[in-house]
């Protein structure tokens, strides 16, 4: 499988996470997701991000906002 496939294939799972925990549709979840610094890494084939799990991959998503709102 290529990274693509499989980022493609972990973020249908990450997308609906962040539109239920931001009460927002898919285009907004995705410009949320890429946007973000995790976003930027999950997309770099280098750091490995995108063979974590969704649940993961959204955890260090949350804990980026969270420190973001501080």
């Amino acid at each position: 499988m290529t990274h693509g496939t499989i980022r493609a294939a972990t973020l249908k799972d990450i997308i609906p996470m962040i539109m239920r925990q931001y009460n927002c549709d898919e285009n907004h979840a995705l410009k949320l997701f890429y946007e973000s610094h995790i976003g930027a890494c999950y997309s770099d084939d280098e750091t490995g991000l995108y063979g974590q799990s969704a649940l993961y991959i959204f955890s260090l998503f949350m804990e980026q906002k969270m420190t973001e709102q501080k």
